[in-house]
């Protein structure tokens, strides 16, 4: 039953709602605030709904808060002693909490609550634990000193979101629909080299490097441009009521690239890289794309033909239509023809009662990719050469063609010209399927690319795997810049999931982590075999004396104050950072 005079906190339930957002977007947590009744005030996500109605009884944790007046961390839901006779445990999704009251009058008149729903968020909240909860409890004192006290909330608000992504070690930009910069922390103005002055209401505009659909949220690589700077920034964008919100990853590349010239050409989807032999990849894509010629692809295994031949097919007029790929060297001879070409029912013993549509004819009015053509048999090249010619196929056991109206993409990492010459293809078709030539650069050619390829299979991965986006050392990508990359973009990719899997949560990918094949691999550009490995053991012995100099200023910071605040602010650290070192080298 609701009760006829609302508390105190549900009569300001719209400022608290407000704040309860920018709390959430703050810290990329969901937030929830009920009043000493146990009636939701306020909430985000999943508990952004019911607002006004009382939780049932499966609400141990906020009744022990409200109770005991104290704060409560859980940081694995459902083995809290507190959880133990919910009757919903086994089905919550709640992975982590940390909940602090608001006291007034002596009187806890509610609580704020931070709650994880992800393993990342979990990881956030285990890695900050005393940052949030020194965030909120500072937060509760305001609602009661402003707040409560002061009804006009929308200005108050105001500033204590400002106050509160002040004092985070995570840089912060706060940007206005007009492009024009609102509040930058102490950090981002650190990461950016810039001061107040020379930030504050300038046009400052961001540009993803990464901008597939999948890829909208999360850590990405930004080029922020103001007056005439561009920095390469790794961060998250979110869009908060009339604002933009900037979210600085904790650990940033500091790259020294030249990215004057990103803007200039064509921005293709799915096509990441901005140097040199990619530029003009692009532009010649985007100038070829309209045409319904023929267009083969030659480049070595790994390249990424598959994501070129999509993103021509994207950009042309047949977008709307199917995509077709099919790998000549991934299917047996006696079935290639069949798969192309389709058959008809009874056309031979094992075949489908109802036939079969061929992918050429299901590629009609759209886009067919065959990629490995060099291994297409010699009687199936005939075939194909007649049905492009003719522009109809006949399925096996027909006896009527069909016409088909299709665009052909092929590709190959084999030299075709030997082939013709040794007989293994034929000239007729080469020349037929060799309209639009396009080369492919390997990975070894997009030295200025690998940084940003880097960080885009790190936050596909992340994202993928659920978690937490990693820093790299500049010794990694110095490292791999030189690694010759056999195996091209799926090597890369391969080597990203592999170290977001074995890296420390939160923490830098540095030399150690990289596998040890790759580290005494011959591929490695201006190192010399025998110098590669002493290479490695030169760089494993060098963080290990760099942490060992770590440990030691952090104790030493730590023996002269008690007050780890005061620690970390001598040490030029946060509060989070600090806690997450004493974990790492046990000074606890």
């Amino acid at each position: 039953m609701r009760p006829s005079t609302p508390s105190i906190l549900m009569q300001i339930q719209p400022t608290i709602q407000k704040f309860a957002r920018m709390l959430s977007s703050v810290l990329q947590l969901e937030v929830e605030i009920v009043d000493n009744a146990l009636y939701r005030v306020a909430g985000t996500g999943v508990f952004g709904k019911k607002i006004g109605h009382r939780l049932n009884e499966n609400s141990q944790l906020l009744r022990h808060i409200i109770e005991t007046k104290a704060e409560k961390v859980v940081t694995h839901s459902r083995f809290d002693p507190l959880c133990k006779d919910c009757s919903n445990k086994d089905k919550c999704e709640e992975k982590a909490f940390l909940g602090t009251p608001v006291i007034y009058h002596d009187q806890c008149v509610g609580v704020i609550s931070l709650v994880a729903l992800t393993r990342e968020q979990q990881e956030r909240i285990n890695a900050n634990i005393q940052e949030f909860s020194d965030y909120v409890r500072h937060v509760s004192t305001i609602f009661v000193s402003r707040f409560l006290q002061d009804q006009a909330a929308g200005e108050n608000i105001q500033k204590i979101f400002l106050t509160m992504i002040e004092n985070m070690d995570q840089g912060v930009l706060v940007v206005g629909n007009d492009q024009k910069v609102k509040f930058a922390n102490r950090m981002a103005l650190k990461i950016m080299g810039a001061n107040p002055e020379s930030l504050i209401g300038k046009m400052l505009y961001f540009q993803p490097l990464t901008f597939k659909s999948n890829l909208k949220h999360g850590h990405m690589q930004h080029i922020i441009s103001f007056d005439d700077r561009k920095e390469l920034i790794i961060g998250q964008l979110h869009a908060v009521q009339d604002q933009w919100l900037f979210l600085m990853a904790f650990h940033q590349s500091h790259s020294s690239a030249n990215f004057s010239s990103v803007q200039e050409g064509p921005q293709i989807e799915a096509m990441i890289g901005e140097c040199r032999p990619m530029r003009q990849l692009k532009k010649l894509i985007s100038r070829v794309a309209p045409s319904p010629s023929s267009v083969m692809l030659f480049g070595e295994s790994g390249t990424g033909k598959e994501v070129v031949a999509r993103a021509i097919h994207k950009l042309s007029e047949r977008q709307a239509k199917p995509f077709i790929a099919i790998n000549c060297a991934a299917i047996p001879d006696q079935l290639l023809e069949s798969e192309l070409f389709g058959y008809v029912k009874g056309a031979f013993t094992g075949a489908s009662a109802n036939g079969k549509t061929g992918l050429i004819q299901a590629a009609n009015n759209g886009t067919l990719f065959l990629d490995e053509i060099g291994d297409m048999p010699l009687t199936l090249q005939a075939k194909l050469l007649r049905a492009i010619e003719s522009r109809e196929i006949q399925p096996v056991g027909a006896s009527h063609p069909v016409p088909v109206n299709i665009r052909i993409i092929s590709a190959t990492n084999q030299n075709l010209e030997q082939c013709i010459a040794e007989g293994k293809f034929r000239e007729d078709l080469f020349y037929r399927l060799n309209v639009i030539p396009l080369r492919l650069p390997p990975l070894r050619e997009r030295q200025e690319d690998i940084e940003m390829l880097i960080h885009y299979f790190l936050h596909l991965h992340t994202r993928r795997l659920d978690l937490v986006y990693p820093g790299v050392a500049i010794e990694v990508i110095d490292f791999l810049r030189r690694y010759r990359w056999p195996g091209n973009i799926r090597e890369l990719s391969n080597l990203m999931e592999y170290l977001v899997n074995v890296v420390p949560s939160g923490e830098i990918i540095d030399m150690s982590l990289l596998p040890p094949n790759l580290v005494s691999s011959n591929e490695v550009i201006g190192l010399s075999p025998s110098r590669t490995t002493a290479t490695a053991e030169y760089q494993e012995e060098s963080v290990t004396a760099l942490e060992e100099m770590e440990r030691q200023m952090i104790h030493g910071a730590l023996s002269r104050y008690s007050n780890k605040k005061q620690a970390a602010d001598e040490l030029g650290i946060g509060i989070a950072t600090l806690y997450r070192k004493i974990k790492k080298y046990e000074l606890a």
